[in-house]
Formats: C-alpha cells, structure tokens, sequence
C-alpha cells in the first residue's frame, strides 16, 4: 500500500503501485520508490533515502507527491 498527499492535503492509501523497477532515482540511480510531480509539470524521481532528504525542501513546491517506500518493509 502507498500514500498520495496531493495538492489539496487529501490522503489516499491504493493497493496498486504505480513505480517500477525501471523507475530510477534522479539523485543516485537507484530503484525510485517516490515520484514528485511538480506545479510545473516536471516530475521527479527519488529513492526512499533521497525521497526522505528532499522532502521539506520540495513538498511546498509539489503537486503531488507518491510515496511507495512502505514496498521496502513488504515480504
């Protein structure tokens, strides 16, 4: 399950993930567990790590914010 903060604050838990394994990190080259799409239209992909780092500093400028890193503690 992963949690989707959106521009209005509205949380939403989904069974299906939207990341994959050729979802890259745009920090390290990493698996990508977090993709921000920015007010601009770009989007950014992090690992759960990166996601972590850059989340204060970039969650005022996002539109929406995916977050699977929970996928890391699933067996």
């Amino acid at each position: 399950m992963h949690t989707t903060a959106t521009e209005n604050g509205t949380i939403t838990d989904e069974t299906t993930y939207q990341l994959t394994g050729a979802d890259r990190c745009d920090s390290c080259g990493a698996q990508a567990y977090v993709r921000v799409e920015m007010e601009s239209g770009s989007e950014l992909f992090f690992c759960s790590h990166h996601g972590k780092k850059f989340h204060d500093k970039l969650s005022p400028l996002a539109k929406s914010w995916l977050d699977e890193s929970a996928r890391l503690l699933e067996k």
